[in-house]
């Protein structure tokens, strides 16, 4: 169905440099790596769709079609037909102005009936056939990526490219979505290429798994055997990366560094400068792919095979060392009172109830963490924390002062509560103006603080494992890991005693994703900030939180440590949320 050689995307600087790739009818090739390895480029090169300024070099056939060079006429003819892309997000597929039915309708040929638009969306699990007559924002996420990817099946494509197709959804909707890909793809015969950073996923629904690193593949193979016995030292760097779902792990070690452009690499092993075993001959020239047995092929001069890094022991490290703020607690309630309680909070929107009536509390210092499929109500209870709205019903109490309806405090009052709880979201973008310098908005931020709690910008920087220089870069400047980081700073400099932690990691891959989560659990841990952590990754609540509180339609089924809940759930939902994952 695909097959690549040599394949270069370049524009300015080679970002892309000598990629071969295979996928056959009935088999799924997964791509995985760091961001800034090159994956989304070269997806977007099968398929002639690179941004201005970039091209293709080298050869790419898709069912016998060259697409390196093609012209527009013969590349409308190849995508959607031959060839189609599903993306992580359905709203960069998704026209917010037209229905489910007409994406669908739009890549089907001919007329199309009503009777055959509800054929698609049956074939992705959309039984129901008013969805076709919805728009996107009134669809779930889950939903949402059922209709695109019936809008990109509509073609009866021969091979489709899945680029981070389940990234931002919660467990269990992953897992339908994953086993409708491979249901889908076991009736037709269609070949998959799967793009994500989730490892877990790549081995566990891929046949063969490509490791991608700095413009060009370090590793393929088998993904069992990778999983398994890693060849190369950049694979074995990402699963010595992963949390674990089954066990707390004393330290979350990401791999250091960051990945360098392909054109800087070109004539020496691209790990090289991040790697542990590194030797002369990695630096002379560069180690090319070469078999190391069968259907495995890897690009390091050592005979690795097998030299996964160990499992960390489950002992618990000692404090770290005191931070520069850890001196001063943040402030929090007297008398032993829960730092944040929430009692029978409820929320509606219309006819839809997102709270039912959610009581849950959080100790000074406590982080606790908050899990449930999409359209559980996690981010309205936070919203509600927060004082972006205000419930129907219910109290909020943080550090002993009502904050249930922020409009009826006084002005005084609204300015302790804005300093005592803040939030760091999926998306540093969302915290940071592009506009500023990361010294003005830390500094901005931390003039919010009382009087005696403002924080220097070099002791903020530094408290997230930041250089001071960092302060006169723009957030474009900074990798997506380097963003979350400072948007974390931004979070503490007015000393919040309450953080709310809404996905942080979701969209880090998974070494930046070990770092940001260390930093967490140290500001947890050594400045006894209290967090309640939003998050849809089992593995991750695992390794942040105490206690753990799962909802499910607006309401909490179950409650208890960490260990307990994802151990022996009682709740046959938080069994099914624990399945979808082991």
């Amino acid at each position: 169905m695909l097959e690549t050689r040599g394949l270069r995307v370049v524009g300015d600087r080679v970002l892309v440099d000598g990629v071969d790739l295979a996928v056959a009818s009935g088999e799924t090739v997964g791509l995985v790596g760091e961001s800034g390895s090159g994956k989304s480029l070269t997806a977007r090169a099968l398929v002639g769709l690179l941004p201005r300024g970039l091209r293709a070099e080298g050869s790419v056939e898709v069912g016998g079609a060259q697409i390196v060079g093609a012209s527009e006429r013969l590349l409308r003819g190849v995508r959607g037909r031959r060839i189609s892309l599903l993306m992580q997000d359905p709203f960069t597929m998704l026209n917010p102005l037209r229905t489910a039915g007409a994406h669908i309708a739009e890549t089907l040929p001919g007329r199309t009936s009503r009777q055959e638009i509800a054929r698609r969306l049956a074939e992705v699990g959309i039984d129901d056939p008013a969805v076709a007559g919805r728009h996107p924002f009134q669809l779930s996420g889950g939903m949402r990526q059922r209709v695109a990817l019936a809008a990109a099946l509509a073609g009866d494509p021969d091979l489709l490219v899945a680029d981070e197709p389940t990234t931002a959804l919660d467990a269990t909707t992953q897992h339908e979505i994953l086993a409708l890909l491979r249901r889908v793809q076991e009736a037709r015969g269609m070949g998959v290429l799967l793009i994500t950073h989730d490892l877990r996923v790549a081995f566990a629904v891929c046949d063969r798994v490509a490791v991608m690193y700095a413009g060009r593949v370090v590793e393929q193979g088998p993904g069992a055997e990778l999983a398994a016995a890693p060849a190369h030292p950049y694979t074995s760097g990402l699963l010595g990366a992963l949390p674990s779902v089954e066990r707390a792990m004393e330290r979350l070690v990401g791999i250091p560094g960051a990945v360098p452009q392909a054109d800087e690499v070109a004539g020496v092993c691209a790990f090289a400068t991040r790697c542990d075993r590194v030797a002369a001959a990695c630096t002379e020239a560069r180690p090319p792919l070469r078999p190391i047995g069968r259907d495995r092929l890897t690009a390091c001069v050592h005979d690795t095979a097998g030299t996964a890094r160990p499992p960390l022991p489950e002992t618990v490290l000692p404090a770290a060392t005191p931070t520069v703020l850890s001196t001063v607690p943040p402030a929090g309630p007297a008398g032993g009172e829960p730092l944040l309680r929430v009692e029978g909070l409820r929320k509606r929107y219309g006819a839809h109830t997102a709270l039912g009536g959610v009581s849950l509390h959080v100790n000074p210092g406590e982080t606790v963490g908050l899990v449930g499929e999409s359209g559980s109500g996690k981010t309205t209870l936070a919203r509600s924390v927060l004082g972006l709205l205000t419930p129907d019903g219910g109290r909020i109490r943080l550090a002993g002062l009502d904050v249930t309806d922020r409009a009826a405090l006084e002005p005084r009052e609204r300015a302790r509560v804005h300093r005592l709880v803040q939030c760091v979201f999926q998306d540093p973008s969302t915290s940071l103006n592009p506009a500023m310098t990361v010294g003005a908005a830390l500094a901005e931020a931390s003039a919010r603080a009382a009087p005696g709690d403002r924080i220097g910008v070099a002791e903020l920087l530094e408290l997230v494992g930041l250089p001071a220089a960092y302060a006169a870069r723009r957030p474009k400047a900074l990798s997506g890991g380097e963003r979350q980081r400072v948007a974390i700073a931004r979070a503490l400099a007015v000393r919040p005693a309450l953080l709310i932690c809404d996905e942080p990691v979701a969209s880090l891959d998974v070494s930046v994703q070990a770092h940001v989560l260390e930093l967490l659990r140290g500001i947890g841990r050594d400045l006894g900030t209290g967090m309640l952590f939003i998050t849809h990754d089992l593995a991750v609540v695992r390794q942040v939180a105490a206690r753990t509180v799962v909802l499910l339609k607006g309401a909490v089924v179950e409650e208890g440590t960490t260990s307990t809940v994802l151990d022996a759930p009682a709740h046959d939902y938080t069994r099914r949320l624990v399945s979808a994952v082991r």
